[in-house]
């Protein structure tokens, strides 16, 4: 027992190495929080061009760019995306590695959420855009005003989930010497020699975030779900 605590003490306590993980914490909760603004924000408007043109025949540039967009970026581990990013495009500029990750982490996520977006105005009846038409609306006002909203809801809580997967995957981001969670349970390690508190320190935060976003996403399909059936 005396040994375990001294292992804690050591692991945790002496010269407040706590700090390397709650230090961690925020980089990493930054990094997710920018990755998911522009992975929507991107990901809404990839949805919207391929939609369009899926209905239209509109957009057939911007459609391609957009499939070649999503092909590579789905074709490929996140990992090396971020690694090309910070070594081979801005391998001549020191540029803040937080912004890499943000960065980096945004345009993979982008890519998943205009299929799950896309999915869902794809799921709407033809009819409503009839409808829109027959209220005097032309496409663009019938898709934001009429489509969308009806759309979003119902790939609300895919979209959440995306945001769990996404704050799992910024456990990578030490490739590029980013000290988020993962690394600062990496930096206790290489200077305790000892791997099991820390690593199990950082699943454990990992595990209490996910399950606390998982609940919150399950409540949010329960209202869906209620309002639905009211």
């Amino acid at each position: 027992m005396n040994e375990f605590l001294q292992k804690l003490y050591d692991t945790f306590i002496y010269d407040d190495r706590w700090k390397y993980l709650t230090n961690g914490l925020k980089t990493t909760l930054v990094i997710t929080f920018f990755a998911v603004i522009i992975g929507m924000l991107l990901g809404f408007i990839v949805a919207i061009i391929r939609a369009t043109h899926d209905k239209t025949g509109k957009f057939p540039i911007l459609n391609f760019l957009a499939k070649v967009y999503l092909t590579v970026i789905r074709g490929t581990p996140v990992m090396v995306q971020l690694l090309i990013i910070y070594y081979v495009i801005f391998a001549s500029v020191d540029i803040n590695k937080v912004l890499v990750g943000v960065l980096a982490f945004g345009f993979n996520s982008g890519a998943y959420v205009a299929e799950i977006v896309r999915s869902g105005i794809m799921s709407i009846d033809n009819g409503q855009f009839e409808a829109g038409t027959s209220l005097g609306m032309n496409y663009t006002k019938t898709m934001f005003y009429i489509v969308m909203p009806q759309a979003f809801k119902n790939v609300l809580p895919a979209l959440a989930n995306e945001c769990i997967v996404l704050l799992k995957e910024t456990s990578v981001a030490g490739y590029i010497a980013l000290e988020d969670l993962t690394k600062g349970g990496d930096i206790i390690r290489s200077l305790t020699y000892e791997a099991f508190l820390p690593l199990i320190a950082v699943a454990l935060i990992y595990l209490v975030m996910v399950v606390t976003l998982s609940s919150l996403v399950t409540r949010l399909e329960r209202r869906l779900a209620k309002s639905d059936r009211g």
